[in-house]
């Protein structure tokens, strides 16, 4: 029963706070953007170099860019009555419904900044736990070095770099995204594709948690109930994985949610350095055409999978530690 009240209370304060997501964004887009830069109809009638005020109020109505507040309640009304029938709205300057896209490139973003988060976990822990038990001595200043620089120099950077100089020094390029092959069209193309920029979505996270790692473990070690574990005669692999590791990796677990939104945004970097058919490149080529609908349901996807990402992180506690209650 715990459990079950813990979860409804979470889905509770997820729902609140995806509410609250569309407000502010929906009240950015329409009312806030427009005063300061331009909306749809400006960057449409730039595309076609034809400024017909009397049009460009005709089409404001049309899309619901008006600044009326009964037009804008009505427009976000009908946003929030579609997102419950699985209608995201339509895309001002294709056509194409936003549920459709979003059916191919969500997978590729999943794909992306999951392989990103497991590349950066398993290099992270291992060497984490491995500066721990050197500490002081070589490895560990090693170690600690090469993970602050990765700390300070950008993922982004770093692909920008293997990308110029590698076609610069080496004529070599990583297959970019006009080679794109879906998984189950050809696994081998879509992982030439993808490693790379996984791996480099990993780094920069990975500096930081190998950093507390290394910190938690030498907390850990200096503990009780292992130099208990280490007297009744366990050996020093069954005191470090069972007893040390376990409870070293509960803060690490808070840190993983905490760096997830960074994680989530920084595939919109990759995707368009890569230029992958994601939900990141999606976004970003929208908020330059200022297409709305696009905008408000892709930010709604990120923060929708920010939430339930973070409420994994918190249910997965009581299962690192017994101690940890609901």
């Amino acid at each position: 029963m715990r459990l079950g009240r813990y979860v409804l209370q979470r889905l509770m304060l997820a729902a609140l706070s995806l509410w609250l997501v569309t407000i502010i964004v929906f009240v950015l887009l329409r009312v806030i953007v427009p005063i300061f830069y331009a909306d749809a109809v400006d960057i449409l009638a730039a595309d076609v170099s034809h400024n017909d005020p009397q049009r460009a109020a005709e089409l404001r109505t049309e899309y619901g860019l008006s600044s009326n507040p009964t037009d804008l309640a009505s427009r976000y009304v009908d946003w929030i009555g579609g997102i419950f029938t699985g209608d995201l709205g339509t895309s001002i300057f294709n056509g194409r419904t936003v549920a459709a896209e979003l059916k191919d490139r969500l997978p590729v973003s999943l794909e992306l900044g999951l392989i990103g988060l497991t590349s950066g976990l398993l290099v992270a822990i291992p060497l984490g736990v491995a500066a721990a038990l050197w500490q002081d001595r070589w490895p560990d200043y090693f170690l600690r070095s090469i993970f602050i620089m990765l700390q300070s120099v950008p993922g982004f950077w770093i692909a920008i770099m293997i990308i110029t100089l590698g076609s610069i020094w080496y004529n070599w390029a990583p297959p970019l995204g006009t080679q794109f092959r879906y998984i189950q069209d050809d696994p081998v193309a879509h992982l030439k594709i993808m490693w790379l920029p996984a791996l480099l979505i990993g780094l920069t996270p990975s500096a930081g948690l190998m950093r507390i790692v290394r910190t938690q473990m030498l907390e850990v070690m200096r503990q009780d109930y292992v130099r208990t574990a280490r007297s009744k005669g366990l050996t020093e692999r069954t005191v470090i994985v069972r007893h040390a590791m376990r409870n070293a990796l509960v803060p690490v677990v808070t840190v993983i949610g905490l760096s997830l939104p960074g994680l989530i945004a920084g595939t919109a970097i990759f995707e368009s350095i890569f230029t992958l058919p994601g939900m990141g490149q999606y976004l970003v080529g929208s908020v330059t055409r200022m297409d709305y609908p696009v905008i408000q349901s892709t930010n709604l996807v990120f923060a929708f999978l920010i939430v339930m990402a973070n409420l994994a992180v918190d249910l997965s506690y009581p299962f690192l530690d017994r101690r940890i209650k609901y």
